[in-house]
């Protein structure tokens, strides 16, 4: 089995007082994040801010500390099983808009519960309720 490693952002906006994530649609069709594999010596933070600005065109924005979850899945490709490990990190945007690369299909800000109801897979969705989670609390520090 190869082992394989990927990393990359849940990335939000805030408009007009409402939180956004910027869902990818892939070319197999599932909706997920900015993310993709590390290149040599990267680490896993550099790979997902390579990734946020290749993938969405976004290069004003910040990964915020003390957030990281992993999740990985198993997968088939030219005849090997590869398992690939992913690390995701929440990022706050600057920028009110986004580009489509040309990895992916479409792209889409969601509020918390489309973007909830819209990530394909369970992993990433998982780790997607823990950075809302994550963010809310940081807003009630910050209101305190």
């Amino acid at each position: 089995m190869i082992e394989a490693t990927s990393a990359g952002a849940i990335l939000f906006r805030d408009t007009r007082g409402r939180r956004e994530y910027l869902l990818l649609k892939s070319r197999p069709g599932d909706w997920e994040f900015p993310k993709g594999g590390v290149e040599g010596e990267e680490e896993l933070q550099q790979t997902a801010i390579r990734e946020v600005k290749e993938e969405a065109g976004i290069s004003d924005f910040r990964l915020l500390d003390g957030f990281r979850k992993d999740y990985d899945y198993v997968f088939e490709a030219n005849g090997n099983t590869i398992h690939k490990t992913v690390h995701l990190f929440v990022a706050k945007s600057y920028e009110a808009s986004a580009q489509l690369s040309d990895e992916h299909r479409d792209m889409q800000w969601r509020d918390y519960d489309q973007a909830i109801n819209t990530v394909t897979q369970d992993g990433p969705r998982e780790i997607l309720e823990d950075a809302h989670e994550f963010l809310d609390e940081k807003l009630e520090e910050t209101e305190e």
